[in-house]
C-alpha cells in the first residue's frame, strides 16, 4: 500500500535516441547493397560503413537476440522498440568466424557497451560488404523514425543517428 501511494510514477518514454553503433561513414538505408535492407523489408533504419571492428549498443535496453553466427544482435529499448544491428552483408555464411560476441540474450546493456568485435579484414575477404545496417524491426508501432544525420563520419556512441517515436 505504501509503495502504491508514494511510489514514483514511471514516465513513459515515447522517443528514444539511437547513437552511432560503430565509428565510420553513414550510408542511407536505401543505398545498402542488399534489397532486404534497401527496400526496408525488415524495417526502416540507417547503415554505417565501419572504420573499425568495434560495435556498441546504440541505446540502453535488453539483448533479445544474439545470432549463433554473431553477425547480428537484437535489442529491445526502454520504450519497447525492437532494433537489429546487422554487421556486414551476407556475413551469416562466415559462421561466426572473425566475430566475438560480448553479450548474451537477456542481458541489460547501456549505450556504449561493446556488443561485438569483428575482424573487418576477414569480413572484407569473405562477405559481400562490411556495410552494417541498424533497423527498427517494428515500424508499425512507430509514430516516426527520424534520421538527423544522412551522411558523413560518425563516432561510436557519440552522434544520434536515429530518433524513434512510438505511437
Amino acid at each position: 500500500m505504501f509503495k502504491r501511494l508514494f511510489g514514483k510514477k514511471q514516465e513513459i518514454i515515447k522517443t528514444i535516441e539511437l547513437k552511432a553503433f560503430a565509428s565510420g561513414n553513414i550510408v542511407p538505408i536505401e543505398n545498402v547493397p542488399d534489397p532486404v535492407f534497401s527496400q526496408k523489408l525488415m524495417g526502416d533504419g540507417i547503415a554505417i560503413l565501419p572504420d573499425e571492428g568495434r560495435f556498441v549498443a546504440p541505446v540502453d535496453g535488453e539483448i533479445i537476440q544474439v545470432f549463433p553466427t554473431k553477425h547480428a544482435v537484437g535489442i529491445k529499448t526502454m520504450n519497447g522498440t525492437e532494433i537489429l544491428i546487422h554487421i556486414g552483408l551476407e556475413t551469416v555464411s562466415m559462421n561466426g568466424e572473425g566475430f566475438t560476441s560480448h553479450v548474451k540474450e537477456g542481458e541489460k546493456v547501456k549505450s556504449g557497451d561493446i556488443l561485438v568485435t569483428v575482424d573487418l579484414e576477414k569480413v572484407k575477404e569473405n562477405a559481400k560488404s562490411i556495410v552494417s545496417p541498424i533497423v527498427i524491426m517494428d515500424p508499425e508501432n512507430m509514430e516516426s523514425i527520424d534520421k538527423p544525420i544522412l551522411s558523413g563520419k560518425v563516432l561510436a556512441n557519440k552522434e544520434v543517428i536515429l530518433l524513434a517515436t512510438v505511437k
